[in-house]
């Protein structure tokens, strides 16, 4: 089976605290893999390496064979980011951000504008292009960030909470494009998420992190099954391994960025 990610003994030190303590994993070219656990079980260290951010303090990443510390500019070539942080601009329209972002990516000048008119019909937003993004709802701002994050045509993607401070409406909009665009491109899509129930639902292959190790990695089917009751969902699988309840939202930085995040566009 040809891999997408591949991630063997990963450390991440600061100073004298190892956030990321010897994690490994792999993902199938085209699988929905989870990454899950409370918050400071390094998640977001964990994708912050896997998206060149941050360098490793010992192990190996390979993105579709090609390895991070030492290729990071072929790697990040090959992935789309979306964090969890506001990266649209809300004084711009839909297609200047998107404009901006192809920029960004270096794509050739003669291929912007196709590229552009091709991921709005992707992800409907064709009617909204010239519209400022303050004035989209918080749905469309995040399709409008996976807009962003696949103009380059990833093979990989990559992120952080997505549907994080969005109403069950949007949640669900959000997952259809994610869904569509895995179907119709072959996308390996890599996320965090603190959604049991999406995870259990999007994904094929959950791992579970706690205190800079992954405690649990199988299908959700599977991690339910170890708990030996037929009723268990995967949040109680999560209590289970973790000791910690569910916390949607985060650390007191991120829920200070996500409500700067609402009030830039409302």
């Amino acid at each position: 089976m040809e891999m997408a990610i591949e991630v063997q003994d990963l450390v991440k030190c600061f100073g004298n605290h190892e956030a990321v303590a010897g994690v490994t994993f792999n993902v199938a070219a085209g699988e929905v893999f989870g990454l899950l656990g409370p918050n400071g079980a390094g998640k977001t260290t964990t994708i912050r390496m896997l998206t060149t951010l941050l360098p490793p303090t010992a192990g190996q990443i390979k993105i579709a064979g090609l390895e991070a510390t030492r290729q990071g500019a072929l790697v990040r070539q090959l992935i789309g980011y979306v964090p969890q942080a506001l990266s649209a601009d809300g004084t711009l329209t839909g297609y200047e951000n998107l404009l901006f972002f192809t920029k960004l990516l270096r794509l050739p000048t003669r291929e912007r504008k196709k590229r552009i008119e091709e991921t709005l019909a992707l992800l409907h937003l064709e009617e909204a292009a010239g519209r400022l993004v303050r004035e989209y709802s918080g749905g469309m701002v995040r399709r409008l960030e996976i807009g962003q994050a696949i103009l380059h045509r990833p093979q990989v993607l990559i992120l952080d909470e997505p549907t994080v401070g969005l109403d069950p409406v949007a949640r669900h909009t959000v997952w259809q494009v994610l869904e569509m665009l895995r179907e119709e491109t072959g996308l390996t899509i890599l996320l965090t998420t603190h959604y049991m129930e999406e995870a259990e639902a999007a994904c094929q292959r959950v791992a579970i992190m706690n205190q800079g190790r992954i405690v649990a990695l199988g299908t959700p089917a599977d991690l339910k099954n170890r708990t030996g009751n037929p009723q268990a969902s995967l949040e109680d699988v999560f209590t289970h391994l973790t000791g910690s309840q569910l916390e949607s939202g985060g650390s007191f930085h991120e829920m200070r960025q996500m409500r700067r995040r609402v009030q830039r566009f409302h």
